[in-house]
């Protein structure tokens, strides 16, 4: 069974599980599907936005699409969500792609 049909599986007994959903999305973006882990990333930002693993990740995938203003806007409610959650390190990691971004533009 390949990974994502496993995650799937684990999915299907434990659908609320954010942690499931991420790993999906990595899988996708690991095999190069862009779309398909934007749309987890996405399912992340609305129904766990405490998960703040998910804004780093989908901010680089929006990059990958040249969808500057989207990864800004969510690098930007990373960055609030850590700091809101007192996780200083995923602010500033955070802040840091969000300057790289920045440079680019």
């Amino acid at each position: 069974m390949d990974r994502v049909a496993l995650l799937t599986s684990y999915l299907e007994e434990t659908p609320d599980d954010p942690f499931l959903h991420f790993a999906l999305a990595q899988e996708y973006a690991n095999q190069q599907k862009t779309e398909e882990a934007i749309k987890k990333y996405e399912y992340l930002l609305r129904e766990h936005p405490d998960y703040v693993g998910t804004y780093y990740h989908a901010g680089q995938a929006y990059e990958q699409l040249d969808n500057a203003e989207r990864a800004m806007e969510i690098y930007n409610l990373g960055i609030n969500v850590a700091l809101r959650l007192q996780d200083k390190h995923s602010a500033s990691e955070l802040e840091g792609v969000k300057m790289l971004l920045e440079e680019k533009l």
